[in-house]
């Protein structure tokens, strides 16, 4: 990704920053491409300029979440973690020391112990925690004793759960999903439009491509590491916008329209004692588990007879526990998104411990598979600890990327007229090189992505407007000075 790739005059000025790269400037390879070029050079600079700094936040908050994953293990491991015993109590058992813990508590669910050395989870809906957040108790397996309690949101300890809003929202609430949004929005296409640009250009060698010229000096260099590790980035950077935008405020909306439209939607496992059918949704950066319904009442055959029911259908890795609300039966999943992923879920009768139904995660519809794995992918869930350090390398990449370009911005500035003034802006009119042939066609696609991203296409229409009016105004002032 790029935000500026040698944007200049056809003719450089002598003594300007762009004279010294003139012999690189890329010779048009098709009539295509030679039109097409200096439109895609000012959408490029233009975006890049703008929305880089929300990029940037982006980034930075997205490498502190991405760091936070291996983080929580340290800074939480007297809550996480105790001593292997010989064999674990009773799951009701483990409960009930919660309960006494926090009676207030109102326990919505009960993640096991996942491995040896690790404590029960605890889930409750409590007045101690801010709403829509989890008071998680950890309870030793072994012992019954409660290790201590945290505020968390789904699976997010404290830290997590903080930087995630942080990244997500700014700590702003919903209105600061807007930010997100938008970076997420214009990401991928500064990305590709920074990636048609560097392979557009002329090298001496197909090396320069991939691997900075560290032999160029001054605005040349800068360029050379911009498209370089723009390059190497850019996969992740279109993953990373694309997952993003799946649970953004408007653009998700859309997706999840088409998504349930093409029969892909996220399925739930129907749990509804009365045969009335269960819902279900995708899961995000820090989200909970909702509001409370009202807990059920009537026989119940207990935590460790739906446990064995659920293993007896391969339910058995990581497994987390829904209690019954009124109506509902127990629903028991697999919470592993490590690659290869262990997602199945039961739905278990508490009056009998009959498991009423069973979702395997190979019955889910394509789509919603792919979406839970790039939205896993997007958390640094799949790929474990090598996943969070991808995700905290392409963020260190895209904070440079923007730093980079905005150098090359500054070193574009007319030197001559005054040392604080900016670089300059690409030539309006590059739309009508564009035959109509493919203009027409480009439009149409503008405005349905426009529409599909809605924060994408009001944006673009506003630095439309924006530049229209600046136009005006230059003609205004070079009729006046004729």
């Amino acid at each position: 990704m790029a935000i500026d790739d040698s944007v200049r005059p056809e003719e450089p000025a002598a003594g300007s920053p762009d004279a010294a790269t003139a012999a690189t400037t890329p010779a048009p390879r098709s009539s295509t491409w030679s039109a097409l070029r200096p439109l895609v050079l000012r959408i490029h600079f233009y975006a890049g300029v703008l929305v880089a700094p929300l990029l940037f936040i982006a980034a930075t908050t997205g490498l502190l979440y991405a760091l936070s994953l291996p983080a929580e293990k340290v800074l939480y491991s007297h809550e996480l973690t105790t001593d292997a015993g010989t064999s674990a109590i009773p799951l009701d058992t483990q409960v009930t020391a919660a309960r006494e813990a926090h009676p207030q508590g109102t326990v919505t669910a009960v993640w096991p112990s996942p491995e040896e050395g690790a404590t029960t989870r605890v889930l409750m809906q409590s007045p101690e925690v801010a709403e829509g957040k989890e008071l998680t108790v950890f309870v030793d397996p072994y012992t019954g004793k409660v290790r201590g309690e945290l505020e968390t949101s789904g699976d997010a300890l404290p830290i997590r759960t903080w930087l995630s809003g942080l990244h997500s929202n700014l700590q702003l609430g919903e209105s600061g999903r807007i930010y997100s949004e938008m970076a997420a929005s214009w990401m991928w296409v500064v990305a590709l439009g920074g990636l048609l640009l560097w392979l557009g250009r002329k090298r001496a060698s197909r090396k320069a491509l991939i691997v900075p010229d560290r032999s160029a000096t001054g605005r040349r260099r800068t360029l050379s590491w911009h498209g370089s590790v723009g390059l190497w980035a850019v996969v992740g950077l279109l993953v990373l916008s694309a997952t993003g935008l799946t649970w953004s405020t408007y653009a998700g909306a859309n997706i999840d329209k088409i998504q349930t439209q093409l029969g892909g939607a996220t399925p739930a496992v129907a749990a509804a004692l009365d045969g009335q059918d269960s819902g279900g949704s995708h899961q995000g950066h820090g989200t909970g588990h909702g509001t409370t319904p009202q807990q059920a009442t009537g026989p119940d055959v207990g935590l460790d007879k739906v446990v064995e029911a659920a293993r007896a259908e391969g339910v058995e890795e990581q497994i987390q526990i829904t209690l019954p609300s009124e109506g509902q039966g127990y629903v028991v999943k697999e919470r592993d998104r490590e690659f290869p992923v262990h997602l199945d879920s039961v739905a278990v009768d508490p009056a009998d411990g009959r498991v009423m139904d069973t979702l395997p995660f190979e019955d889910y519809p394509l789509l919603a598979k792919l979406t839970r794995f790039g939205i896993d992918v997007h958390m640094g869930y799949t790929f474990g600890l090598v996943n969070q350090l991808v995700l905290a390398a392409l963020a260190v990449a895209l904070m440079f990327l923007v730093v980079w370009g905005y150098r090359m911005w500054w070193l574009r500035r007319p030197t001559k007229e005054r040392k604080l003034s900016t670089g300059r802006p690409m030539p309006r009119g590059a739309w009508r090189k564009v035959p109509v042939t493919m203009l027409l066609p480009l439009a149409a696609v503008t405005a349905l992505v426009g529409w599909f991203v809605p924060l994408l296409g009001f944006s673009l229409l506003v630095f439309l407007v924006i530049d229209i009016a600046l136009g005006f105004v230059a003609r205004r002032r070079a009729g006046a000075q004729a």
